[in-house]
């Protein structure tokens, strides 16, 4: 047998728990049904299955196909479809039958678009909101470019927390991100800041980052205004993409928690399986 073909032993802390449940087969058939789109699915995502049980998942708008092609996504980078305008009232109706108090929409990036699609991320968010006045809105954007007008028609619709994730340290940046620049990131989740609203990023750890580094981006997301943090343990979801250097020990992933808590951070959400979306509801209160 070819070793190079034989997927590496994954450390015990990375275990995940298998999906299943009623809440978990409800949302399935919901989104699959209203033809919706989950990054949950999409960036095969090991939480799944405990978010699913729980009844909540993070939605991903205009499309599954991405125009860039990060090496450490798993998401499609094909020729995306035609903008789908009936979704965000699909979209709406998932979220109000699911009875969500808190719910997360993300999207592939749109750069076939001449506005990155940040107008129908603003249809998405009013039609969301007009319909669930009680569910707080947690949006993971792409970087439009890093211009201010396409950022701020987001900011009108009046998100609860707007997150984009720098992804990882400055170094590795043009690594592993495809057309994304480290100081774009930065320059995003500033604007943001500087509008009054809760900003979020986060930070994949296992890429080959040092310690300094990981301050250091730290550092620059406080300094961007930044308010939350999620770090998790980067998994390579296939073998065309970039591999795992090294699996980070769950009690590294706590002093980088307690390190970003005395940074400044108000909320800091660190461990190996933490992704964008984890316990997102605790972030709309930042």
């Amino acid at each position: 047998m070819d070793e190079t073909l034989v997927a590496p032993r994954l450390p015990r802390w990375m275990k995940a728990k298998m999906p299943t449940g009623e809440n978990y087969s409800k949302v399935k058939n919901l989104v699959s049904k209203n033809q919706l789109n989950t990054i949950c699915i999409s960036g095969n995502c090991p939480n799944k299955g405990e978010c699913w049980s729980a009844g909540t998942a993070s939605f991903m708008i205009l499309g599954d196909k991405c125009t860039r092609n990060c090496r450490f996504c798993s998401v499609k980078n094909e020729v995306p479809d035609p903008v789908d305008w009936d979704e965000p009232q699909r979209l709406a109706n998932t979220i109000s039958t699911l009875m969500l108090n808190h719910c997360v929409i993300t999207s592939v990036d749109r750069d076939d678009l001449t506005d990155g699609g940040a107008s129908f991320w603003a249809e998405t968010i009013t039609t969301i909101k007009v319909q669930n006045l009680r569910t707080t809105i947690e949006v993971l954007i792409p970087d439009f470019w890093g211009q201010p007008s396409l950022i701020q028609q987001i900011m009108d619709s009046k998100p609860n927390v707007i997150s984009h994730n720098i992804e990882t340290v400055r170094r590795l940046t043009p690594k592993i991100r495809s057309n994304a620049n480290y100081n774009r990131s930065l320059s995003v989740i500033g604007y943001v800041s500087a509008g009054g609203m809760v900003s979020k990023s986060g930070l994949m750890l296992g890429l080959g980052e040092k310690e300094h580094e990981v301050f250091e981006a730290m550092d620059d997301l406080r300094n961007s205004g930044c308010k939350v943090l999620t770090i998790g343990q980067y998994l390579q979801p296939n073998s065309h993409l970039i591999k795992v250097e090294e699996y980070i020990a769950p009690e590294i992933f706590e002093s980088y928690r307690i390190a970003a808590l005395q940074k400044g951070f108000t909320f800091v959400e660190s461990s190996p399986l933490v992704r964008s979306s984890y316990h997102a509801e605790r972030h709309a209160l930042a």
